[in-house]
């Protein structure tokens, strides 16, 4: 069911203010794209380089585990 609100100016642009049920929550980085009526309004993604630099920077792990070697029953009929 759609949610309706209104634009509103605010300085030199025109604003609209997301209910709480579609909000994204304070502070969130949005990309807006418009396609001739349609507005569209979704959380920025990371880019590649950010977040390849966020995986860099997790712990590393003092040991690495070995798995052991998973054994499948013969089943027959399959």
């Amino acid at each position: 069911m759609p949610i309706v609100s209104r634009t509103f100016r605010s300085g030199n642009s025109d604003a609209v203010r997301l209910p709480k049920e579609i909000s994204f929550g304070p502070g969130v980085e949005v990309e807006i794209e418009r396609k001739g009526d349609v507005v569209t309004i979704a959380p920025k993604r990371p880019s590649i380089k950010a977040a390849l630099a966020k995986l860099r920077s997790l712990p590393t792990p003092s040991s690495i585990g070995e798995r052991h070697e998973v054994q499948i029953p013969d089943r027959p009929g399959l």
